[in-house]
């Protein structure tokens, strides 16, 4: 096989404000662990026997599988929101279901739609789900701020 499957996975989030949006990004990045990384954008699928942890440590430079919602803004009192949805599936042989979504609502609101995002995702598929987990963040702009909600998949 010339990939591997992850076998773990962590949910993770950070917001920051920065000298310039790439900069508050950046920084949101570092908050929530993964800013020494590349990151290597994924669609939304977890390996089967993929199993959740609190925290996974990353090498520096790696590059890291990862599914993720964030959003930037320069517009000072603006709330911007990610949050990332997780859908375990109900047989551990299935794959579960990453979904991910932003916007300039709510934490509540955002974290609403990506779940609703899981459930159809798995009804799409005709499978059930044992549990799904969301985490997000919410950040009130200063002036120029970020936010980032993450799946991020690793192996053990």
């Amino acid at each position: 096989m010339m990939v591997k499957n992850p076998t773990i996975f962590s949910l993770v989030k950070g917001a920051a404000e920065g000298n310039t949006t790439l900069n508050a990004f950046d920084l949101a990045l570092l908050n929530a662990g993964v800013g020494d990384t590349n990151l290597v954008r994924m669609s939304s699928i977890i390996p089967p026997y993929c199993k959740l942890v609190d925290s996974i440590s990353l090498p520096k430079g790696a590059l890291i599988p990862i599914a993720y919602g964030a959003i930037t803004s320069e517009n000072p009192g603006e709330i911007i929101s990610s949050a990332i949805g997780v859908g375990l599936p109900e047989h551990d042989d299935e794959p579960g279901l990453i979904m991910e979504f932003e916007d300039t609502r709510p934490l509540a609101d955002v974290e609403a739609v990506v779940r609703q995002m899981v459930v159809d995702g798995f009804a799409y598929r005709n499978r059930k789900y044992r549990e799904i987990l969301t985490l997000g963040i919410e950040h009130t702009v200063e002036e120029k701020g970020a936010v980032f909600a993450a799946a991020v998949l690793w192996y053990d």
